[in-house]
């Protein structure tokens, strides 16, 4: 008698943290809860900026990378040509696909990734969405992050990597803009405000951001919004300082997640402030919330799931 395992899982989704620590701890959580032993494709999708070299660190600790945002490997990328004797010895693999066809030619790159398979090694594949065509196959584990990180098993029904890439690479933009607003209103409550950062901690929502207060604390919020708008309005250009500060315009501001932000405060247009602190009674905190509407009214109840309920094919 056969033994036939059923897969249930359809699909699970993650907040996408912005700072780095956190999203090396979150890629061991998802490695823990969603990786098997057998896994040997890893399909990983995310426009720049989104933080895959930091989510792959975490889900493959010691995996020598190709490429990341501070390194680049000359003898990782001419593996694909050179088929290093070492690869039988290696448990695990990195390419990046997009990175990887300015140096080689796709078919190279198939090639590679099937020589690797054939000798039951693990490939993890970044942009895995422009390889899966020429490949033909599917992975086994697909990881997409954008707003949020959606963690996916394929089955005969998909899903296929060009839909997880659609669904991230539209929603991306929002993380972005949440955490540069963040920023600039932590800047803010620091300088106009007397509010000192052991007060808070950040947390996560959908199209905005929390600041969670262990008290119950007084903020105009009118003032506030109004000092933040006068900065998003004067069009400034956000850039990469270092690793623990971003530049905003002339302003060097300290940034856990100094990569993942828009690129000008003109991006944000439509944003908020609920005009209140929510308390949250699982946490006992009280919470500030921006979010990417016009309504400081608006009920934050069933936020999370309110994009499922527009949708038109239910």
């Amino acid at each position: 008698m056969r033994n036939i395992i059923q897969e249930y899982s359809v699909f699970s989704q993650y907040f996408a943290p912005s700072d780095k620590n956190s999203l090396l701890f979150l890629g061991e959580q998802i490695s823990q809860r969603h990786l098997y032993y057998n896994d040997k494709l890893i399909g990983i999708i995310g426009d720049a900026g989104s933080g895959k070299s930091s989510l792959i660190k975490g889900m493959f600790p010691g995996l020598e990378l190709s490429n990341d945002d501070d390194t680049l490997n000359s003898r990782k990328i001419m593996q694909v040509r050179d088929l290093f004797e070492d690869i039988q010895d290696a448990t695990s693999y990195h390419i990046d696909t997009r990175f990887q066809m300015a140096f080689t030619q796709m078919h190279e790159i198939v090639m590679f990734v099937q020589h690797i398979l054939a000798k039951g090694r693990r490939v993890v594949v970044e942009h895995f969405d422009l390889l899966y065509p020429a490949l033909g196959i599917n992975a086994d584990l697909i990881v997409g992050i954008g707003e949020e990180i959606i963690v996916t098993r394929p089955s005969m029904f998909g899903p296929l990597p060009q839909s997880i890439h659609e669904i991230v690479s539209k929603s991306l933009h929002y993380r972005k803009m949440a955490h540069t607003v963040e920023d600039i209103t932590i800047l803010l409550l620091t300088d106009e405000f007397g509010i000192t950062d052991d007060m808070f901690f950040n947390a996560d929502m959908r199209n905005g951001f929390v600041l969670k207060f262990f008290e119950e604390v007084e903020i105009d919020f009118d003032r506030l919004y109004k000092k933040v708008r006068e900065i998003l309005d004067k069009n400034l250009i956000i850039n990469y300082y270092d690793e623990n500060n971003i530049l905003i315009g002339d302003r060097l501001v300290p940034c856990k997640g100094p990569r993942i932000h828009i690129r000008n405060t003109s991006e944000v247009k439509e944003f908020c402030f609920i005009k209140k602190l929510i308390k949250d009674y699982k946490t006992n905190t009280y919470c500030l919330i921006g979010s990417f509407t016009n309504n400081p009214d608006v009920d934050v109840s069933n936020w999370n799931t309110m994009h499922f309920l527009k949708r038109k094919d239910f």
